[in-house]
C-alpha cells in the first residue's frame, strides 16, 4: 500500500479535469460529513481495539479524530478536555465539519443534537469531577489530550462505555503528545507494549493486545477471554453479575504532521521544527522517551529519581549486608494499598504491594510486614491518619523496633546546603532528606538505588514545595492527590526508609551492640555499603 507521500505526488500528477473528476467521485461515493485521511486515521478509524490512543506528535489530526467519529460513527458520544476552557475550539470545529451549526447548545455543557446522532463536550477540571459522569451511558467516549487527566478520570469515566442500540459499536479514543510532566507518565504504563523501550513484549503501532482487570490490577491476558486467574487457573467472575470477564482489547497508533495534508500545507512542521526541547522531540517527532519538563518547585528533579533507578539491579546484597530497614505505609481501609519498602543501605527492593486489607486487621499488616521482613530489622511505620497504631503495639509486643513517622510533627532539622533552611514540619525534612541523598553532586556522588517502578517514579516526582517563614513547606498529600488522581503511597514509603531509617538501623545497631558488649568503629554508612557491592558487581 502506498504511503500519503506516495498517494499525494500521484494526485499532484493529474490533469485538472481529472483531478476534479475524481473527487466528485469520491464525494459521491462517500456521504459522510467526514472522511479520514489517508494512514494513520484511516487505520485508528478501521481499528476494532475497544480502548485506542492516537498520536504521539502534534499536528496529526487528533482532535479531528474524535469529532469525525462522534460525527460519522457513532449515536452517542462524550468528548472531554480537562480544562473547561479548551472545549471552544472542539466545539467550532464540530460546526466547521458538519457545515452549520443548527442544533448546537453552547451552554455548559455544549452538545450537538443532529439527527440520529448527539455529541457532548465536558470538562475534568478537577479529581472529583468525573464523578458528574458516573453511570452516563456513551458509545464513544473521546479524550482530547489525554495525558492532561489523571488516570482514575480515565478508569472512571470509561466503566460507562456501553449502549442499548443493537449494532451500535462501543469505544474509547483518546488523543495526544507525548507528556512532558510527570503527572501524565501513567499513558506509558498503560500503553506500556507500544510506548516503553523497556517493555518485555513490545508491540506495533495499530496491534491489539487484550487486558482485564484481576484482583484489582490492569493485566495483559492472552485474548478476549474468558479470562482466567494466572496462580490459580480458574476463570475470574464479575461479582457484578457472575459471569466470566471477558478482556478489552487496546492498541496505539502513531501519527504526526506527516500524516496531515492541512498541516504539511500551512507549514506546522516548521512551527514544531523551531520548538525547545524536549517540547520539539515530543511534539515534533512524538517520542516518548524524551526528559519530562519539570515544575520550577518540584522538590526530587525527574532525572534524579530516573538516574537512581537506571543504577539498580535484580542482585539484591541480600546475605551480604542486614536489611537496613523496612518502611510501612499501612491501608485506610476500602481500596487503599498497604505498601512495603524493604532496603539494604542504599538499595532498595522493589516494593511490596498488598490490598484487601481491612483497616482494623492489625495481624495482617504484621503478617506482612514479617514476610518482608530479613535480619529482625527496624520497621518505620507511618501514624499518619492513626491507621499505624495497632501494629505498632503488635511488633513491639512481638520484640521488633519499630520506630513511628508522622508527617505532621514539627521538625527541628535543616538543609545540608550553605542555605541552612529549615523545615516547616518532619514531612517536608523527610521528603527533602530524599532529594539530598538523590543529588548526583555530592562527594561521591548518589548511593541510592530505587527499583523502576513507574508509579514510584511519579509519586517522588509530584511533591511541589515553597519557602515559608517556618522554613521549607512541601504540599499537602491531598494536592498530590488532586493532581495525579491517586495517593501517593509508593514515593511515601521510600521517603519514609530513608528518612527514619537511618534513624532507626543506627539506634537497633546500637541498641544490639550494647546487649552483646561490642563497640563498634568506623563502620561504613548502611546507605553505602549497599551500593559498594553493586559497584563492585557491575562496575
Amino acid at each position: 500500500m502506498p504511503d500519503l507521500a506516495e498517494v499525494r505526488h500521484m494526485l499532484d500528477g493529474l490533469p485538472p479535469e481529472e483531478l476534479a473528476r475524481l473527487q466528485a467521485q469520491v464525494r459521491a461515493a462517500v456521504p459522510d460529513l467526514w472522511v479520514p485521511n489517508f494512514g494513520p486515521q484511516l487505520a485508528a478509524q478501521n481499528s476494532p481495539a475497544d480502548e485506542l490512543f492516537y498520536g504521539g506528535a502534534a499536528g496529526g489530526g487528533k482532535s479531528d479524530l474524535l469529532l469525525g467519529l462522534a460525527l460519522t460513527q457513532h449515536e452517542r458520544s462524550i468528548i472531554y478536555r480537562r480544562q473547561y476552557t479548551d472545549l471552544g475550539a472542539l466545539v467550532d470545529r464540530s460546526g466547521q465539519i458538519v457545515g452549520h451549526t443548527n442544533g448546537l447548545n453552547r451552554s455548559p455543557p455544549p452538545i450537538f443534537r443532529l439527527p440520529e446522532r448527539i455529541v457532548q463536550f465536558a470538562a475534568m477540571a478537577r479529581e472529583e469531577d468525573k464523578q458528574a459522569f458516573k453511570g452516563r451511558p456513551f458509545d464513544l467516549i473521546g479524550f482530547d489530550e489525554l495525558p492532561d487527566f489523571t488516570e482514575s478520570q480515565y478508569t472512571f469515566v470509561t466503566g460507562w462505555n456501553r449502549t442499548s442500540k443493537v449494532g451500535q459499536r462501543c469505544r474509547v479514543v483518546s488523543a495526544g503528545n507525548p507528556p512532558t510532566t510527570v503527572e501524565g507518565y501513567w499513558i506509558i504504563r498503560r500503553w506500556g507494549p507500544w510506548l516503553d523501550p523497556r517493555h518485555p513484549r513490545p508491540a506495533k503501532p495499530g496491534e491489539l493486545r487484550w487486558y482485564a482487570i484481576i484482583d484489582g490490577e490492569d493485566t495483559e491476558v492472552w485474548g478476549p477471554g474468558p479470562v482466567y486467574h494466572p496462580k490459580t487457573g480458574q476463570p475470574v467472575i464479575n461479582p457484578a453479575t457472575g459471569e466470566p470477564v471477558l478482556a478489552r482489547s487496546r492498541t496505539f497508533i502513531r501519527s504526526g504532521v506527516a500524516d496531515n495534508p492541512d498541516m504539511i500545507d500551512a507549514g506546522y512542521q516548521n512551527t514544531l521544527a523551531a520548538m525547545p526541547e524536549p517540547y520539539r522531540s515530543a511534539y515534533l517527532e512524538g517520542r516518548f522517551d524524551v526528559s519530562l519538563k519539570d515544575d520550577e518547585n518540584q522538590v526530587i528533579p525527574t532525572r534524579w529519581v530516573m538516574e537512581a533507578q537506571q543504577r539498580w539491579t535484580a542482585e539484591t546484597p541480600f546475605g551480604l549486608i542486614p536489611m537496613t530497614v523496612i518502611a510501612c505505609d499501612p491501608n485506610g481501609g476500602g481500596r487503599d494499598r498497604c505498601i512495603l519498602s524493604p532496603r539494604y543501605g542504599g538499595y532498595y527492593q522493589p516494593l511490596v504491594e498488598v490490598k484487601g486489607i481491612r483497616v482494623d486487621d492489625a495481624s495482617a499488616v504484621v503478617r506482612e510486614v514479617a514476610a518482608v521482613m530479613r535480619d529482625r530489622c527496624p520497621v518505620v511505620m507511618d501514624m499518619g491518619g492513626g491507621y499505624g497504631g495497632l501494629p505498632t503495639n503488635m511488633l513491639k509486643s512481638n520484640g521488633f523496633t519499630v520506630v513511628g513517622f508522622n508527617g505532621s510533627a514539627p521538625s527541628t532539622a535543616r538543609t545540608k546546603d550553605a542555605a541552612n533552611l529549615a523545615f516547616f514540619n518532619k514531612r517536608a525534612e523527610a521528603i527533602w532528606r530524599l532529594r539530598e541523598a538523590l543529588d548526583p553532586a555530592q562527594p561521591g556522588g548518589s548511593h541510592v538505588v530505587l527499583p523502576p517502578d513507574d508509579e514510584l517514579r511519579a509519586d517522588l516526582c509530584a511533591a511541589r514545595f515553597e519557602l515559608t517563614r517556618s522554613g521549607i513547606k512541601v504540599e499537602p498529600k491531598e494536592g498530590i492527590k488532586e493532581r495525579i488522581g491517586r495517593s501517593p503511597d509508593k514515593g511515601d514509603a521510600v521517603v519514609m526508609a530513608w528518612s527514619e531509617g537511618e534513624r532507626a538501623s543506627a539506634e537497633a545497631v546500637a541498641a544490639r551492640n550494647r546487649e552483646w558488649g561490642i563497640t563498634p568503629r568506623g563502620q561504613e554508612t548502611t546507605a553505602n555499603r549497599g551500593y559498594a557491592h553493586i559497584k563492585r558487581k557491575h562496575g
